[in-house]
């Protein structure tokens, strides 16, 4: 990374506008140092949380579509696409487009896909109103009104794949969480689902929960001053990178089955409560330090599991559940 072409000021502008709720408002990209700014620092922190669902899909057996094209909606510096080659690498049959309000940060996204895979196809028009390839959204539900919203979604339901990444955030979650209901009757849910029942979190004793999961942040950047500056001036807390997700896919798909473990997990002396999901809806789970010594002693050193399969390996349920 080169520290020294970061526009501090451009960021602390970004950053106003993506708070106050004015970044849907307009293009917000004024020249290409913004675009360049933007992807060394918020654009890496999007970066780490596709890589968190990408590496997951490749852990669960998932592949890409070989077919159609791959849309990054939204591409902002085109941050979605280069994850997605990274993990799954180039198809030569495929066609990357990148799509946003913004024609110079299509340029972008478009020249820093090239430079990373030369051999790509790309073009840099409007999707078409049916596809039938990979539709990739990042931080997009913010800044759309409703009836943006309904048009991605129309365009959503005719691709074969969408892999959809948010912030962590209540909002957020819960929007994800209607754009779920919405479309899963013509998709196979994916992830982070590990069933294709309803969302629990919509039953009212869940009501103040909310579908996220925490992205790791690589070491280096605790160790970087520039990145201490830019926490300052962005005002997050860099051992959390917490982020919604939902992947969809139309083929048939791999199914984990199990326990998905929801947030952080509470540890207190003795035990941990867990939020988990699955068919049966969302509730907490139980980890006892006597029962299941070795989990406990990695919940306490903050190593959070994904999601449990082995029912011999998986929390109870409190007693108060039951």
């Amino acid at each position: 990374m080169d520290w020294e072409k970061v526009d501090w000021k451009a960021l602390e502008r970004l950053r106003t506008a993506f708070l106050d709720g004015t970044a849907g408002a307009q293009d917000y990209w004024r020249n290409e140092n913004d675009l360049e700014s933007y992807d060394q620092t918020f654009g890496q922190r999007i970066l780490w949380k596709w890589n968190y669902v990408l590496n997951e899909l490749k852990q669960r057996g998932w592949s890409p579509a070989t077919a159609g094209e791959v849309i990054d909606w939204g591409c902002g510096s085109g941050i979605a696409t280069r994850s997605y080659l990274d993990h799954f690498g180039p198809d030569p049959s495929a066609t990357f487009l990148f799509w946003d309000r913004s024609s110079l940060a299509m340029q972008y996204a478009a020249r820093k896909a090239r430079e990373a895979f030369p051999d790509i196809k790309v073009w840099l028009e409007r999707p078409p109103e049916r596809m039938s390839g990979t539709l990739l959204i990042s931080h997009a539900l913010t800044e759309l009104a409703d009836a943006q919203l309904d048009e991605l979604l129309g365009l959503a339901a005719h691709a074969t794949v969408v892999i959809w990444v948010e912030p962590g955030t209540y909002d957020a979650s819960r929007k994800l969480i209607a754009v779920r209901e919405r479309l899963h009757s013509v998709f196979q849910v994916v992830a982070p689902c590990t069933h294709q029942a309803a969302c629990g979190m919509l039953t009212p004793e869940n009501e103040r929960h909310w579908c996220h999961h925490f992205a790791p942040s690589p070491p280096e950047v605790f160790m970087d001053g520039h990145w201490a500056r830019f926490a300052k001036i962005a005002g997050v807390d860099l051992r959390s990178l917490p982020l919604s997700f939902l992947v969809l896919d139309k083929r048939p798909a791999p199914q984990t089955g199990g326990i998905r473990v929801i947030g952080r997990p509470r540890v207190y002396k003795a035990h941990a409560l867990l939020l988990g999901c699955d068919s049966s809806g969302v509730q907490d789970y139980r980890q006892t330090k006597r029962e299941q010594p070795d989990q406990f002693r990695h919940l306490k050193k903050g190593k959070i599991p994904t999601y449990f399969t082995n029912p011999g390996k998986a929390p109870s349920i409190p007693t108060d559940k039951l």
